[in-house]
């Protein structure tokens, strides 16, 4: 009897050793915590970061029942028709009309000869992509006028940063080079990149007169 006891004794003794020195259990995957597994913003930085969508109907589409007003620069020696109620600053000769993300720009200066195709992409083609922001030249080609012959650029480039969000847009630009008595003025014409302005361009861009 007391042999029997003793083995019992010693069998409960090193089953508890054993349950001792086991490892313990694995964690449940439903308990793992989010330090053992890296997030997306840990891991890419701003993949949690969500995309601006483009803008399907972007501003900058002039009303169809927008109201043109003529205006006259007696320094300048030019007239056009603009639109009324758009913000204007003057500058000798020179003058902008801006509404939001749009906008219409005249500057004249001085020249020895008309412009040709060929003249412009040497020379103004190549200021404006220098003095403007992202700039890709899409054409340069003559058009004829009433007031005569002109060369036009149309291109592309980013606006000015917003002074207030620092917001930029993509902006559709077209620049019209007029001639005449050894004075060139340039009508420059902006507005957000896919607005509809074909035909409020058109008519300013024809309503330039030299005086």
């Amino acid at each position: 009897m007391r042999t029997f006891v003793t083995g019992l004794l010693l069998l409960v003794a090193a089953g508890c050793k054993a349950k001792e020195s086991a490892p313990p259990a694995p964690t449940p995957p439903d308990t793992l915590t989010t330090a053992a597994v890296p997030t997306d913003t840990a891991a890419h930085g701003k993949a949690t970061e969500s995309a601006v969508a483009p803008e399907v109907n972007p501003p900058g589409d002039i009303s169809d029942t927008q109201a043109f007003v003529k205006y006259t620069s007696p320094s300048g020696g030019y007239e056009l028709d603009v639109p009324e109620g758009w913000a204007r600053t003057e500058n000798g000769t020179d003058v902008i009309f801006v509404n939001k993300f749009d906008g219409v720009k005249v500057a004249v200066a001085t020249a020895a000869a008309a412009p040709t195709t060929a003249s412009v992409r040497a020379n103004e083609a190549k200021r404006i992509q220098s003095q403007g922001h992202a700039v890709t030249i899409t054409s340069v080609s003559e058009i004829n006028f009433p007031v005569g012959k002109a060369v036009v650029v149309r291109y592309t480039s980013n606006s000015d940063p917003n002074s207030v969000t620092n917001k930029m847009v993509r902006l559709e630009n077209e620049s019209y080079i007029y001639f005449h008595n050894g004075k060139e003025a340039t009508l420059a014409l902006w507005a957000p990149q896919g607005a509809d302005n074909v035909d409020q361009w058109n008519r300013m861009s024809k309503s330039f007169r030299w005086r």
